[in-house]
Order: structure tokens, then C-alpha cells, then sequence
């Protein structure tokens, strides 16, 4: 499979996974943030928040693993070939 490296890609995928690591960081700072109906610090409250921020961490480092995968890759179609 090949696909094409531009930079409008690889400035969107990068994009993707910063929004996503960003989704990561506010639904962590609600769970830690996060108060009960008398306005205390309830922590066992918002723990979906917390699986929340846990599964969009998760899917930030795939996301970043794939995309720097494929735009790191070796490109075949620019090799030199140099007949003798």
C-alpha cells in the first residue's frame, strides 16, 4: 500500500493525534477535578472520567505509533539505481 507523504497529511495526522492527546488531558483533569453534588472532592465520582482519558491516551500512542511509522518509512520510488 502506498501512501502518498505531503506535507498536508502529515500536518493533519499530526493534528489528529494532538487533538486526541488533548481529549486525553481534559477528560483526566475532569476526573481529577472532579466534585460531588455537595461541591467536595469526590474522587470515585468521575471515574469514568478517568477510563475516558485512559482509552484516549491509549488510542493517542497508536495513533502516533502508526503515523510515524508510515511517514518514517523508507521511500523505494527515490532510490538511486545505478546500473553497471
Amino acid at each position: 500500500m502506498h501512501i502518498r507523504k505531503s506535507l498536508t497529511n502529515v500536518l493533519s495526522a499530526v493534528c489528529g493525534v494532538i487533538v486526541i492527546a488533548a481529549v486525553a488531558v481534559w477528560q483526566f483533569y475532569l476526573f481529577v477535578s472532579f466534585r460531588g453534588s455537595h461541591g467536595q472532592m469526590d474522587l470515585q465520582g468521575g471515574a469514568m472520567h478517568l477510563w475516558l482519558a485512559i482509552g484516549a491516551a491509549l488510542m493517542a500512542c497508536l495513533a502516533g505509533f502508526l503515523v510515524f511509522s508510515v511517514f518514517l518509512r523508507y521511500d523505494k520510488t527515490r532510490e538511486l539505481h545505478i546500473m553497471a
